[in-house]
């Protein structure tokens, strides 16, 4: 198993990461500053790319999911971290009728602490009404909740969402980045099977680890694992098949999935041509290698056909 802390050390990681490309303007994000330190590190060129394709890439997904549903929706973001698109989607006056965060208690009070100290956080979360109830780790406001869970406990889970008035004939959007990895799979699968049989329209999409069984692959567990992470879900990361099987074994209609060479191919070129320029990248093969490694998967359950099968990143 994962040290927890080790595990939580991963979104203070991508956090500042993402503030590094923010300020290198890879991508816009006013936010992310406000939750997360600025760091001295620098990062390389690829892994920035990297998380342009990704943040991009969800986005994209988050805005379809709304549109199709006219905003009569939810979305629970599993493992959120700093993550800032509720923010972003207001910006853009795109809202769900929930948008739920959960992360380990700590993580939780750390954004907690960060969005009491910004106005600019607070404000959005209060709305019209005000109506908002804080504490040290969690935050319940009229479309807006943030709440701390272990992921590993499906009943701390179900109460957690049943404390959000989480309505389960809503269409409802579950993200999860880089987060299933770090769970058993069995843990990961009772997840999976609970929200396909709860639930009565639902998308999940997963972004994580794929082609593991590689050298390339090895190494990265390897790295981890120096890291006192252990990748107790990388069984489920062999390919894009074990990714998409994972949902469909569980009770999902259907799965799919690009990894994200394919998915920075499908951005908009335009704009992957300016990100391009922003710092020189002189191995363009290890961003290549680094991109087949990673995936966006999505299954989803449509009953009354409002449109998840069709969704993708194209």
């Amino acid at each position: 198993m994962a040290s927890d802390d080790a595990v939580r050390a991963t979104n203070d990681d991508a956090a500042n990461c993402k503030r590094y490309a923010v300020e290198k303007k890879y991508w816009s994000d006013p936010y992310i500053a406000m939750l997360t330190p600025r760091s001295s590190s620098k990062h390389a060129p690829e892994i920035s790319r990297g998380y342009y394709a990704r943040v991009t890439a969800m986005r994209s997904m988050l805005q379809k999911f709304i549109k199709i549903t006219g905003g009569e929706c939810q979305i629970v973001n599993l493992g959120a971290g700093f993550d800032t698109n509720y923010w972003l989607l207001k910006d853009i006056e795109l809202s769900a009728k929930a948008f739920v965060e959960v992360d380990f208690p700590t993580v939780t009070a750390k954004k907690v602490f960060h969005i009491k100290k910004h106005a600019s956080l607070l404000e959005k979360i209060a709305g019209e009404d005000g109506d908002i109830q804080l504490s040290k780790s969690e935050i319940h406001a009229t479309d807006y909740h943030l709440v701390e869970c272990n992921l590993r406990n499906l009943n701390e889970l179900k109460a957690k969402l049943h404390d959000c008035h989480i309505e389960l004939a809503l269409p409802t959007l579950f993200i999860a980045e880089c987060v299933l990895v770090y769970i058993d799979v069995s843990s990961v699968n009772e997840i999976l099977k609970w929200i396909a049989e709860s639930f009565t329209t639902a998308l999940f999409i997963n972004y994580e680890q794929v082609n593991m069984t590689d050298r390339f692959g090895q190494v990265m567990i390897e790295n981890l694992k120096s890291r006192d992470c252990y990748l107790s879900g990388v069984d489920a990361c062999a390919s894009l098949d074990s990714q998409k099987e994972r949902f469909t074994s569980q009770g999902w209609e259907g799965a799919d999935g690009m990894d994200m060479a394919m998915v920075y191919n499908c951005l908009p070129q335009a704009d992957v041509h300016r990100i391009e320029k922003i710092e020189f990248m002189d191995e363009k093969e290890l961003l290549e290698q680094l991109l087949k490694h990673y995936c966006f998967v999505w299954g989803w359950k449509d009953p009354n056909n409002i449109g998840l099968a069709a969704l993708d990143l194209t």
